[in-house]
């Protein structure tokens, strides 16, 4: 196997124990080894009670323990078993209630009753435990005594960024959040594989686009850089992508822009469609990541979600089951050839046109059979269908729309057309 598959995995398995959130110093614990593969990547601290658009940066939030024990000393539940035992910004809390009071603080998920939700509270102030159903039914004591030991204050919200520059100012965007507790599939799948697409990136001999990259809290996260960076953004991004999900071995899937037209839209589909011909589409109005600030009104980025199993749509979505057992070094790594492709088709795609009428004569070049015999030419085919529609009204990843055939195969194409001068690009 490809190591990034296993790099990936295994930078998945050194962030799950922390405890994440919107703010705090899981997060900024988290972003630190990210970026030990990541060096370059710029820390940004946003104060609270920042003005972003119509959003309020919200105040710290940092957690040490939880638990809920009954007048025994015996531990019912406990932070340091799950960090989803404990409500997401759940207020400090440390006295002794009755079980009506506890019951009226404490989520679950019947139809899934062996596992804890992942639950919060951003912003509105209150408390609260997570377990299962099973754990629930066995509150059966009159009074339990409940801890929160946790801190609500000012402080910042934090994000990671990086920028790559190219050839031009035109630019691919990258853009994922770490910002849940110990979920692998729905957290740490993004950052994950986002800094196996960074070392690809730098890797490449040259770059055509200038690539940003982003790590950030969900939602307020996205709302504060954009609050930043809209205007450079709307001015320069031509493709992005928001990466969530892409851990598991089920599917793969893709969220489509408001009216599906962009170039990421064309870009992203055309890879899936022939690595995984299966894919699922999904409307814009089956947005729930980042992707629904990009292409809100007033911003309209051109920026689709990839996943695998898409938020929402697996079962073992924002519970204890989204553990490193539900994602794979295989599954990561079939994320990482998807993007790969996607970078490649990018880079490649112009729209490309003859240098001379008719057919160009290919055998002289060696670029076709000289002897002519059923089933000789079928090879030669895919770049005659290429030439044919080099006519500078199609781009590449429309040619390969319109033959049939990946990107992928018609990079060698052009090269090889490129080479003897039989085509030029706008």
């Amino acid at each position: 196997m490809n190591d990034e598959g296993i790099k990936m995995y295994e930078l998945a398995g050194r962030l799950f124990p922390i405890c994440r959130s919107i703010t705090g110093d899981g997060f900024r614990q988290s972003l630190d080894i990210v970026r030990e593969q990541v060096p370059e990547m710029v820390v940004h601290e946003v104060p609270s009670g920042t003005e972003v658009f119509d959003w309020t940066v919200p105040r710290e939030w940092n957690i040490r323990g939880g638990w809920i024990r009954n007048m025994k000393d015996e531990t019912i539940i406990d932070f340091r078993d799950s960090n989803l035992h404990v409500l997401g910004y759940s207020v400090p809390i440390h006295k002794t209630v009755s079980r009506e009071d506890l019951l009226e603080h404490v989520y679950t998920q019947p139809d899934q009753p062996d596992w804890i939700p992942y639950v919060t509270s951003y912003y509105k102030e209150r408390w609260g435990f997570c377990m299962s159903e099973r754990q629930k039914e066995r509150l059966t004591d009159d009074e339990y005594e409940v801890c929160i030991d946790s801190t609500l204050e000012d402080g910042s919200l934090t994000y990671g960024e990086l920028i790559l520059p190219g050839e031009t100012k035109d630019e691919i965007f990258f853009s994922t959040y770490l910002c849940h507790p110990s979920m692998a599939n729905n957290e740490l799948s993004g950052p994950c594989l986002m800094t196996a697409i960074i070392r690809y990136v730098k890797s490449l001999p040259q770059r055509r686009y200038t690539y940003r990259f982003i790590i950030i809290p969900e939602t307020i996260g996205s709302i504060t850089y954009l609050s930043r960076n809209l205007a450079e953004m709307q001015a320069h991004v031509k493709a992005g992508f928001v990466l969530s999900c892409v851990g598991d071995n089920r599917t793969y899937s893709m969220v489509s822009t408001k009216y599906e037209d962009t170039l990421a839209d064309r870009v992203l589909r055309n890879v899936l469609h022939y690595h995984y011909p299966d894919y699922i589409c999904y409307s814009f109005m089956k947005r729930a990541s980042d992707e629904r600030q990009y292409g809100s009104a007033g911003v309209g980025l051109p920026v689709c979600a990839f996943c695998r199993s898409k938020y929402h749509e697996f079962p073992e979505y924002h519970t204890s089951a989204d553990n490193m057992d539900f994602i794979s070094p295989e599954g990561l790594l079939g994320s990482y050839d998807v993007m790969v492709q996607v970078i490649d088709a990018l880079e490649h795609n112009r729209h490309y046109v003859m240098t001379c009428p008719c057919e160009p004569q290919l055998g002289k070049r060696g670029l076709y059979p000289t002897i002519s015999q059923k089933g000789t030419y079928d090879a030669a085919r895919a770049m005659q269908h290429f030439t044919a529609y080099a006519d500078g009204r199609n781009d590449l990843i429309a040619i390969s729309d319109i033959i049939g055939v990946p990107v992928q195969r018609l990079i060698p194409i052009v090269q090889k057309l490129l080479e003897h001068h039989l085509i030029t690009f706008d």
